[in-house]
């Protein structure tokens, strides 16, 4: 219980990388909470944390409003159109949090980035950040990760999310999150916490 808690306060305030890394994935996020990531990747460009802002390059699907709309809110909200960069993920019928740790592994891998950072809504942040280090303790494991969780958002206000077919309060998709996390371990598709922890302990 005490490790589960020091590695929710570690993904949730983690240490900011010295100098420049080389891109920060914003997880794709449905509409209500797409804001959050925004604010969090323009925050990492201005203050010259990263080169890139990665996004999946996906159309339109489960919750996701597309890459050609998602670019454009960045834009909207204040990003530079340079440097939003596009992760391959097509073709995919579903767009989840696995599909896009797993591809976006391999683009940092085929680039050469040596570290990267995780940026989702609040709420996701801890489960994002756990399938994208399961991704790349399997596939890349010297990619260093780093985890900005996106910028706060009304916690009692009634969204989407999920592929866009759970809704809820941000509060009350905490549990729910939880919940993903507990399943997706049990199936294989995410290592165990003790591991994710580990993982950052000798990160740095």
């Amino acid at each position: 219980m005490l490790q589960d808690i020091e590695l929710l306060l570690r993904i949730l305030a983690d240490v900011r990388p010295a100098g420049i890394v080389e891109g920060a994935y914003l997880f794709a996020q449905t509409e209500p909470n797409q804001q959050s990531v925004f604010v969090a990747g323009r925050e990492l460009i201005e203050r010259e944390r990263v080169c890139k802002l990665l996004i999946s390059d996906g159309t339109p699907k489960s919750g996701y409003i597309g890459v050609t709309a998602c670019r454009q809110a960045m834009i909207a909200s204040g990003i530079p159109a340079g440097v939003i960069e596009e992760v391959p993920m097509e073709p995919t019928d579903i767009l989840h949090t696995l599909i896009e740790s797993q591809r976006v592994v391999r683009f940092a891998k085929a680039q050469g980035y040596r570290r990267l950072i995780v940026v989702s809504s609040p709420f996701h942040q801890e489960r994002a950040f756990i399938t994208m280090v399961t991704a790349a303790l399997r596939e890349y494991p010297s990619l260093k990760l780093y985890s900005v969780p996106g910028a706060p958002q009304p916690w009692d206000e009634v969204v989407t999310h999920s592929q866009g077919t759970l809704q809820g309060t941000r509060a009350e998709l905490i549990a729910e999150e939880q919940k993903r996390i507990e399943k997706y371990t049990v199936q294989g598709d995410l290592l165990p916490r003790q591991i994710i922890l580990e993982y950052l302990r000798r990160r740095d």
